[in-house]
């Protein structure tokens, strides 16, 4: 089995670079595939669309730009106690659906957060108790669940992400992605894996990836400092030994933290260092 190798857009918000010199680099160095991030009030689909095809690259997705990550972004809590909030996520998760279909891709990421409640939030450690973490994640399902059909509709999966404790207390580990998913019995929703959040919440690499068999549908590889992989000490050999044991036909879509200073070379030897431990995974005939 070989893998298929994705970067996503977001992770070069701090490189000052002409869009297609970007996509360039991005075709030149042998990713198959870009992941757009989710700003559809701020781009022009359809050119931007011509503009990759033209570099003879595909869109795996569209990463939805939650927490603190985009235009707005703050407003985007699909677990809010106020009913505008709501609302204005849901809206905003369509609208990336609708891009993510313009751009002839497959899916899209959600990421579940809710309002900070100071009386049951710890903020040193991002946990809130686990009963109220269970109610809140049960009224997701009615809103996740009518996502989905939407989704459907445009030819679109769902993939639901754990996040860390610091950014979302309510979703961060596979069982919880996995409890949810089981819970909405949709065959357009699915889970991604992170392994930046992965190695702060998991017990174990290769259990969160096994429990996930059947429902993991996108991965996002960056290190536990967020540098492209081979520059941490996250255990990719582990991490790539495990999804060829579930049969992952996914992407593996890189989601780096990139500075202007040697981002060529540091994607190029990220994406090299990651094709040498998928060939030694491969098990000998």
């Amino acid at each position: 089995m070989t893998f298929k190798h994705s970067i996503t857009l977001s992770s070069f918000r701090g490189i000052i670079e002409p869009a297609e010199r970007i996509l360039e680099t991005i075709m030149r160095q042998g990713f198959d595939a870009v992941e757009m991030f989710g700003e559809p009030s701020l781009m022009d689909s359809k050119n931007l669309a011509e503009s990759i095809r033209s570099f003879n690259i595909s869109v795996s997705g569209v990463t939805g730009m939650w927490g603190k990550m985009g235009h707005d972004a703050w407003k985007r809590r699909l677990l809010s106690s106020d009913s505008d909030i709501v609302t204005y996520s849901v809206g905003y998760v369509k609208d990336i659906i609708v891009m993510c279909q313009k751009l002839d891709g497959r899916e899209i990421n959600l990421c579940l957060f809710a309002d900070e409640e100071s009386e049951i939030f710890d903020k040193n450690h991002g946990l809130v108790p686990e009963k109220h973490k269970q109610d809140a994640l049960k009224k997701s399902i009615p809103i996740l669940i009518d996502l989905s059909r939407y989704a459907k509709d445009y030819g679109v999966q769902l993939l639901l992400e754990p996040l860390n404790r610091y950014n979302t207390p309510f979703c961060t580990t596979a069982m919880d992605a996995i409890w949810i998913a089981r819970q909405l019995n949709q065959d357009n929703f699915g889970v991604l894996l992170d392994t930046y959040h992965m190695n702060i919440e998991e017990d174990s690499f290769a259990d969160a990836i096994t429990q996930c068999e059947g429902l993991l549908r996108h991965t996002h590889f960056a290190e536990n400092n967020r540098k492209m992989p081979g520059r941490g000490h996250i255990d990719f050999r582990t991490i790539v030994a495990s999804l060829r044991k579930i049969g992952y036909d996914g992407f593996i879509s890189f989601e780096p933290t990139l500075k202007n200073a040697n981002y060529e070379s540091e994607m190029w030897n990220g994406l090299e260092f990651i094709k040498k431990v998928e060939k030694s995974s491969i098990p000998p005939s």
